[in-house]
């Protein structure tokens, strides 16, 4: 999803003409709505997002990659890009590239943690290692980001397998959605997993898209 120029004038937004103080956020899909949330929320009309699709998760090693495509695609049209990524599973590549191009990225090992706060999220770590969590995002895309890729579709018998040391599944719920408490809750019954909802909010992404501003 590209907020662009062309975009702005179908809005009936007048497209910036000067770069100076526009910050473009460059995300993962999976964070596009909660992006675009605290954009609404704080007013911050200078900031601009554009995502890369969720499904690079699937397939992290590429992430660092496709960050530096769009990061030199969009850099000579703003004063500054900040990646709202973590690690994502990229094995510290994602933040060795984010150096070498010169952009913020969001701390943290993943969305899990920063939704609950990195501190927080460390702080339970060691007590939580048989945690399974979703977000907003993956309660609605379940199908598509776990039980599909993991060929639970086809071969359901191999549930306990992956998840057979699991001992619940924790929903950081951004949101309160009643209707999404209830995907959630279905989703740990699939996995045959206990469940806890938590409505973490934005935690620390917020906090990072602010300092960004």
């Amino acid at each position: 999803m590209l907020v662009d120029d062309k975009t702005l004038t179908e809005q009936g937004l007048d497209a910036p003409e000067d770069h100076s103080g526009r910050v473009l956020v460059l995300a993962c899909g999976a964070l596009a709505r909660e992006i675009l949330a605290l954009i609404e929320m704080n007013s911050w009309t200078h900031m601009d997002l554009t995502c890369l699709p969720a499904k690079l998760h699937l397939r992290p090693e590429k992430i660092p990659a496709a960050v530096q495509e769009a990061v030199e695609e969009h850099r000579n049209n703003y004063e500054r890009i900040f990646v709202a990524y973590a690690d994502c599973g990229t094995g510290g590549l994602l933040q060795a590239k984010c150096a070498e191009l010169g952009v913020e990225m969001v701390e943290g090992p993943h969305c899990y943690s920063f939704f609950e706060g990195n501190e927080a999220f460390a702080q339970k770590a060691e007590e939580e290692f048989t945690a399974f969590y979703l977000t907003d995002f993956l309660v609605k895309q379940f199908d598509a980001f776990v039980w599909r890729p993991m060929g639970l579709d086809r071969h359901p018998q191999l549930r306990d397998m992956y998840f057979g040391n699991y001992t619940k599944l924790v929903y950081q719920a951004q949101i309160d959605d009643p209707a999404l408490d209830v995907k959630a809750r279905a989703c740990a019954e699939r996995l045959g997993l206990e469940y806890e909802r938590r409505l973490t909010g934005y935690g620390d992404l917020e906090k990072a898209l602010a300092g960004a501003s």
